[in-house]
């Protein structure tokens, strides 16, 4: 099965944006996916504002975006833009880190002013870092995601089966990138014995 990392980029510790991503992630691990969860603000603060790539805490931030399958990149929205905590998460990933992975994009925001966040601000730095298959993204409200009584965050219904779509459409292109990688590796491996096949009947007919 693809292995997935979803990469957050609030800074707030009780964050919506990240509720959300974990949610996503439950319901792809209950699809047997494998998938981890990367906070941007657990990483060096220091390091990331000084644009500081080889650290040990770096290093392996950046090995897991290389080792994933698929990416989900998930940020609230600040003043019509993702977060300068993304931003500088993403500035030091390697050119084309992106290129070969599935992607999906998330976005939360106070209004749906903010909606187009995601194809404006969010969708045109994924492209430079090399995705080739950015799938539909998704949009929550900050009202969509409430606190219970017992301090656990949960989507409201309607954006619950928003999300649950979402993630559908993402494990479905993830799918389909998996059967075409494997059948052009069977062509591939198909191909050369095709090839000695010919040249054997080729010298046959000497």
């Amino acid at each position: 099965m693809p292995t997935i990392l979803a990469v957050s980029g609030s800074p707030s510790p009780t964050s919506r944006t990240a509720s959300a991503v974990d949610r996503a992630l439950v319901l792809l691990r209950a699809n047997g996916h494998t998938a981890s969860h990367l906070a941007v603000r657990d990483l060096p603060a220091a390091d990331l504002l000084a644009g500081v790539r080889d650290t040990p805490a770096l290093w392996t931030a950046a090995d897991a975006v290389a080792g994933a399958d698929g990416v989900i990149v998930a940020t609230p929205v600040y003043k019509a833009s993702y977060t300068g905590l993304l931003k500088a998460f993403l500035d030091l990933l390697p050119e084309n880190a992106l290129a070969g992975k599935v992607v999906l994009p998330l976005a939360t925001g106070g209004t749906v002013g903010h909606l187009l966040t995601i194809d404006y601000a969010l969708r045109p730095v994924l492209t430079a870092l090399g995705a080739d298959h950015v799938v539909q993204g998704r949009f929550l409200l900050d009202a969509d995601v409430v606190r219970g009584d017992d301090g656990q965050a949960r989507l409201t219904p309607p954006a619950e089966s928003r999300l649950s779509e979402a993630v559908e459409q993402f494990a479905d292109a993830l799918g389909r990138r998996g059967a075409y990688h494997g059948s052009r590796r069977v062509e591939q491996i198909a191909a050369p014995s095709l090839s000695l096949v010919s040249a054997a009947a080729s010298e046959v007919g000497r």
